[in-house]
């Protein structure tokens, strides 16, 4: 029973996921980092927020020249996922 205890808590944590990407609309590896993104958030039923720092003075100052890199197994691993789990490059 504590099985699929655990399992049922993984499963509610990875629903109430949120994901945020702060990024531009011009910004080619926004594209790409939003497009690496949304089959993960898919794959683990989270939700993925795309914020445009330019929308707001003070997320443009606080984002202005910062690039987005992403951690794939990083990534999984807070969302639950495996490395064989859809959603992968």
């Amino acid at each position: 029973m504590q099985a699929s205890t655990a399992a049922a808590q993984g499963a509610l944590a990875r629903a109430s996921a949120h994901l945020v990407l702060y990024g531009r609309a011009w910004c080619h590896l926004c594209e790409e980092m939003r497009a690496a993104l949304e089959p993960l958030a898919a794959a683990a039923g989270a939700r993925l927020d795309v914020i445009d720092v330019d929308s707001d003075p003070e997320l443009q100052a606080r984002y202005d020249e910062l690039v987005p890199v992403l951690d794939e197994a990083r990534v999984r691993a807070t969302l639950g996922l495996g490395a064989d789990a859809p959603g992968g490059a």
